[in-house]
C-alpha cells in the first residue's frame, strides 16, 4: 500500500491516541501512564523494548537485511500549566497540561513504529524509537547517561517538533545551528544585614542587584557580537523579608541562551560583570550554572536528506528553510552532541482554529491536520535514511 494511503487510514487512531495523551498529561519523570501505553504498544508490534531513565521507553525494530541504524525520538512530558483551551479532551489533571505538543509527538512516533514495522522484511538496518521523559528539564542527558545510545548504537538521530509559529502544511528544515543552548543561572549576592533606619551600618545587596541588572544591559549592547545571537534574561529576584530590615542576601535567577558555540566565553564574562558590579557596592557574588541544553545544530548532509523528504511530502512551496532559528532550547541537542543528527519543524499554526498561540501558553492547541503530515515525514525519513 502507498504510504500516503497508509497514513490516511492511520489518522483516526493517530488523533485518538493524541487526544488520550492530552487528557492525561504527566510531568517530567512522572510519565508512568504514558510510558506504560507506549511500552505495551511497541511490544504488541513485536519490537524489542526496554525502559531507560525510569519512564523512558526504547523500542528497536530490526530489519531483515543488514544496514545502518537510525534513532527517532519523541518527548512525552507535559508542563505545570492550567489548561484554558475549552477542548472536549482537555487535561483532566489540575495544573498540568500538554502545552508544547509532546502529546502529538508521542502519538506520531507510535504510529510511525506501526507503519514501519509492517515493512520489517524490506528494511536494511535498524530503527530505534526513543520516547523521552522530561524534555522540558533536560531529560535527554539522563537517558544518554543510562545507555540510551547503546544497544544498538545509532548512526544518526532524528527529532521533530510540531511548531505553532509555522502554518499548518509547512515543514521547516535548515542546516547548522537551529535552537539555542540554554544555561540557567542563580546569582546570590551577599551583603551585611541591618536596620532600615541606619543603612550606613549595613551593606544592602538590593543596591548591588540594581547595578548587576544595569551591567547585564551593557552586556547586551557592548559585549556581544551582534552576529552571534545571545540572550540573557533575569526572571526572578528575591531579597528581604521586612520593610525595615536590610537583608543579608539576595537571589536572582534567569538564563543565558546562545545560538553559537562560544557560550562558555559568554558565561565567563557574565560572571566577571556580576562580580565586578557587586564589588563596587562591597558585596560578594556567587554564580551557579545549570545546563538546560547545549546548542542544537543540524548535520548538513542529514538536513539535506530531510529537505528532500519534506519536498516529497508537502511540495517545494511548503518547505521553509529560512527564519527558523530560535533562542528557544531543545535538549535533543544532547543526542546530536554525540551522534550526527537533524531536527525539523512541522507547522501546526492556524489562526482560524486558534492553533497559532505560542508554546507553553495555557491556550496552546495543535491543529490535528498537522499530525498526518508529521507521521508521513517520520515514515519517509526513516525509509530514505536506511535506503541510502
Amino acid at each position: 500500500m502507498e504510504i500516503k494511503e497508509e497514513v490516511r487510514q492511520a489518522t483516526e487512531e493517530l488523533v485518538a491516541l493524541r487526544r488520550d495523551f492530552h487528557s492525561h498529561p504527566e510531568l517530567g519523570f512522572r510519565e508512568e501512564r504514558t510510558a506504560g501505553i507506549v511500552e505495551r504498544y511497541l511490544k504488541d508490534l513485536g519490537l524489542r523494548v526496554r525502559r531507560c531513565a525510569g519512564t523512558g521507553v526504547i523500542g528497536v525494530l530490526e530489519g531483515a537485511l543488514p544496514g545502518r541504524t537510525l534513532l527517532l525520538r519523541s518527548d512525552m512530558d507535559a508542563l505545570p500549566v492550567q489548561e484554558q483551551t475549552g477542548l472536549s479532551f482537555a487535561s483532566q489533571t489540575p495544573g498540568v497540561m500538554h502545552a508544547c505538543g509532546h502529546d502529538g509527538h508521542t502519538a506520531v512516533l507510535l504510529l510511525a513504529a506501526k507503519l514501519l514495522s509492517r515493512r520489517r522484511d524490506q528494511l536494511a538496518g535498524k530503527l530505534v524509537f526513543l520516547f523521552q521523559p522530561n524534555e522540558e528539564v533536560a531529560g535527554a542527558e539522563e537517558m544518554v547517561q543510562q545507555g540510551a545510545l547503546e544497544d544498538p548504537r545509532p548512526d544518526a538521530v532524528c527529532g521533530m517538533h510540531l511548531w505553532t509559529p509555522l502554518p499548518t502544511g509547512v515543514v521547516g528544515i535548515t542546516p547548522g545551528p537551529l535552537m539555542a543552548s540554554s544555561y540557567y543561572f542563580k546569582v546570590t549576592i551577599h551583603g551585611v544585614g541591618g536596620h532600615g533606619g541606619a543603612p550606613h551600618t549595613a551593606i544592602n545587596p538590593i543596591d548591588a542587584a540594581g547595578h548587576v541588572l544595569e551591567a547585564i544591559k551593557t552586556f547586551h549592547t557592548l559585549e556581544v557580537d551582534a552576529l552571534q545571537p545571545t540572550v540573557v534574561s533575569v526572571c526572578t529576584i528575591h531579597g528581604g523579608e521586612n520593610q525595615i530590615i536590610v537583608p543579608e542576601a539576595l537571589e536572582m535567577t534567569g538564563s543565558i541562551r546562545c545560538l553559537h558555540d562560544q557560550d562558555e566565553q559568554v558565561r565567563q564574562r557574565f560572571c566577571q560583570l556580576v562580580e565586578g558590579a557587586c564589588a563596587l557596592y562591597r558585596c560578594t557574588a556567587q554564580v551557579e550554572f545549570t545546563c538546560g541544553n547545549t546548542l542544537l545544530s543540524n548535520d548538513p548532509t542529514l538536513a539535506a536528506l530531510a529537505d528532500r523528504v519534506a519536498t516529497q511530502v508537502v511540495g517545494e512551496a511548503h518547505v521553509q528553510r529560512e527564519g527558523l532559528r530560535t533562542m528557544v532550547g531543545e535538549d535533543f541537542a544532547e543526542f546530536t552532541r554525540r551522534v550526527p543528527g537533524f531536527f525539523y519543524f512541522v507547522g501546526t499554526g492556524n489562526p482560524e482554529k486558534g492553533t497559532h498561540v505560542e508554546h507553553h501558553s495555557p491556550r496552546f492547541m495543535l491543529d490535528e491536520d498537522s499530525l498526518p503530515i508529521a507521521l508521513e515525514m517520520q515514515v519517509r525519513l526513516a525509509l530514505a535514511y536506511l535506503a541510502e
